[in-house]
């Protein structure tokens, strides 16, 4: 045996699985509502009284922070995000749980479809956008897409299985 089998978890190939179907279902939803949907033309479209599809180009990194559409600036954007889906491949390798694999399958597959939108776009796809009316104002969240939810669950596992699981892999 390997070093390299001797460092891998169990649950790799669920979190690889779960790092793909990210990637595939991301995808899927921009290029749908990119192409199929046009949603460029239709505009802003009411699901619900509190949910809208909506085109946003996302030049920054989450949350809109960092906004630039320079191209050394995106660039940049896209080595950091290369590098910590790295990071993030050896550390899945090495999870010892099954939760905490599995989030960052979907960090790491959210962070590369992300990575792909900033590669053929120069900018995230970004289509949801809940909002609520509170007093005849509106006050609404931030635009996002599937890869974002992805990541946020994620995250969320990786606290969950860190602060009540059983204990996690360190990260490299």
């Amino acid at each position: 045996m390997s070093g390299l089998e001797h460092a891998r978890t169990p649950h790799l190939r669920a979190g690889a699985i779960a790092a793909v179907a990210t990637l595939v279902v991301d995808q899927a939803s921009k290029l749908w509502l990119l192409y199929a949907f046009d949603i460029a033309k239709r505009g802003a479209v009411k699901v619900t009284p509190f949910f809208d599809l909506v085109l946003a180009w996302n030049v920054g990194i989450s949350f809109g922070w960092f906004q630039s559409d320079n191209q050394l600036a995106q660039l940049a954007l896209m080595a950091i995000k290369a590098i910590a889906v790295i990071v993030l491949g050896i550390w899945m390798a090495r999870s010892s749980t099954l939760l905490a694999t599995l989030a960052l399958g979907l960090i790491i597959g959210g962070a590369v479809g992300n990575g792909i939108d900033r590669f053929l776009h120069g900018a995230v796809v970004d289509f949801a956008l809940f909002h609520i009316e509170i007093g005849g104002k509106t006050f609404n969240w931030y635009v996002f897409n599937l890869a974002d939810v992805a990541i946020v669950a994620g995250v969320a596992g990786l606290l969950y299985d860190s602060f009540l699981g059983v204990p996690a892999a360190k990260a490299p």
